[in-house]
């Protein structure tokens, strides 16, 4: 006979505990991370609540950011999350990201490096590989369109500054912005990212485009190539 305990359920808690129940009674607004993901899961495991199992994902994870990021291989590693605990979890934090995206998607405007971060920054934490992105703007710096170029190494995949600007002069783009990632977290710039940025503000004069800025994405921070070196822009 197993002395396993069961699975503590949410119905189990006190009912001033539940995070359901509070939910429906107070808004989804009243409930904290660690509430939010319990509704999630539903149930906890042998011994632990779900509130609880929801605290060590977030802590262990590094909260919502670290959910996306990290592969659903990871969530299932976690003792007292199955399959189905670890699909409803992405497929709710990749809603929350769509939402929010939907909802500025057809109005962006980029004025500052913080503004093309906000944009880009949910999907380029998120990757485990270097990413190269371009988007291109008209006149008013609203952003017409984006794309990713480059996935991999950038050691392997070597950015070719036509490729960036064979996108943009096909759309009748008035400037460019590029960001890529640093999967290791650490946003600071190489000498290869400097030359490169050189490069292709070098080509948009050429092409009467302009060359706002070069972001690089880390895991807490980011790089702004034109806010650390100017002088590529004299």
């Amino acid at each position: 006979m197993s002395d396993e305990r069961p699975s503590l359920l949410i119905e189990d808690l006190p009912e001033d505990d539940r995070p359901r129940e509070r939910l429906l009674q107070k808004g989804v607004r009243a409930l904290s991370d660690g509430e939010l993901l319990a509704v999630l899961l539903g149930s906890g495991r042998a011994g632990t609540s779900a509130i609880d199992l929801a605290q060590q994902i977030l802590q262990g994870l590094g909260g919502f950011s670290g959910i996306h990021r990290e592969d659903i291989s990871r969530l299932l590693e976690i003792k007292g999350v199955g399959e189905a605990k670890a699909a409803r979890i992405k497929a709710a934090v990749e809603v929350g990201y769509r939402l929010s995206s939907a909802e500025r998607g057809k109005s962006w405007v980029i004025k500052t490096p913080q503004d093309l971060v906000e944009m880009l920054g949910h999907d380029l934490r998120g990757s485990d590989q270097e990413e190269f992105w371009v988007v291109w703007l008209n006149a008013r710096n609203v952003v017409m369109d984006k794309k990713q170029l480059y996935k991999g190494s950038q050691d392997a995949t070597t950015v070719r500054v036509s490729e960036v600007f064979k996108l943009v002069v096909s759309k009748n783009a008035n400037a460019v912005m590029v960001a890529h990632n640093h999967p290791s977290g650490d946003p600071t710039e190489s000498p290869e990212d400097v030359n490169m940025t050189r490069a292709i503000i070098e080509a948009g004069k050429l092409l009467d485009i302009r060359v706002l800025d070069h972001v690089i994405i880390g895991l807490h921070g980011f790089t702004s190539i034109r806010q650390k070196h100017p002088s590529l822009w004299v």
